[in-house]
């Protein structure tokens, strides 16, 4: 149970102003047993309906007091039900108007404090289902955006896929398979070369996943006498999706190699590591 929030219920004003039912008093008065705050709360309320009620009618109090004392004094053995029905019949009514009042105008700050605390209770919740809509809002939106981004992404993959098809079907690309070496006989690649734009597109979906710190770089070669040229390192490779590389060549090649160099590249092809050959 929360001792906090029942307190600030309203329910305890509700309980020194008289206003709960039986049943209802009888649950107060077992949680102020149990519960020590609930007990101190219950006290301070009525302290302060006892303050507010002396402050507002300290006359009255005094000519209650006496009344009650003149009630007393007179009531004797001899007299006792005459005198007492006498002075109850002269009680002047008016002079207690000043408690009565005092009381319902405690009651009245009472159950007003009480709506103040419902009506902060229910902003406080509004204020919160308003936040948790704001973050839905703003959730969606970067979704949106996440969505946009993706859909971007896509396009430009499917622009690129098409004006490489486009490439490549062209009747002046000269293609270059390139099969495995002993090193790794199921390897294979192959070239693309468009000698009018002097530029390879390398298809290197056979070659497998190089090791750490090591990258493939691909050799231009001529056969006699047999010369190289590195046309450059395929770097990114696990990151390249469809393992098209595009390179640029100015060489007259008469065979392009394959092999596997530190990360970096090399100045001369390393030939225990070659992994594909093809002659054009």
């Amino acid at each position: 149970m929360d001792i906090k929030e029942y307190i600030d219920s309203g329910i305890l004003e509700l309980y020194v102003a008289g206003s709960l039912s039986d049943k209802e008093n009888q649950e107060v008065h077992e949680l102020m047993l149990k519960h020590p705050d609930i007990e101190r709360e219950v006290l301070k309320i009525e302290t302060t309906l006892l303050q507010l009620a002396a402050a507002s009618s300290p006359s009255e109090s005094k000519h209650v007091f006496k009344t009650v004392k003149e009630h007393i004094m007179l009531d004797n053995k001899n007299s006792k039900t005459n005198s007492y029905v006498n002075k109850k019949s002269k009680i002047n009514w008016f002079n207690y108007s000043g408690w009565i009042a005092s009381i319902l105008f405690a009651v009245g700050l009472l159950w007003l404090g009480y709506e103040n605390r419902q009506l902060t209770s229910e902003k406080n919740q509004l204020s919160n289902e308003i936040n948790q809509l704001k973050t839905k809002i703003s959730t969606n939106e970067s979704d949106k955006k996440f969505l946009e981004l993706e859909i971007e992404k896509v396009n430009t993959n499917l622009k690129e896929s098409k004006e490489l098809i486009s490439i490549l079907r062209d009747r002046h690309i000269i293609a270059v398979p390139l099969a495995g070496q002993a090193i790794s006989l199921n390897a294979y690649a192959k070239i693309y070369w468009d000698k009018s734009t002097k530029t390879i597109y390398l298809d290197a979906q056979g070659l497998p996943e190089p090791p750490e710190g090591k990258v493939y770089q691909l050799w231009s070669l001529t056969l006699e006498p047999l010369t190289s040229k590195s046309l450059g390192t395929l770097n990114d490779f696990d990151s390249v999706t469809n393992k098209i590389f595009t390179l640029k060549n100015a060489n007259a090649s008469q065979a392009f190699g394959i092999t596997l160099e530190p990360e970096g590249g090399s100045i001369t092809p390393t030939l225990d590591q070659l992994y594909t050959l093809g002659i054009v």
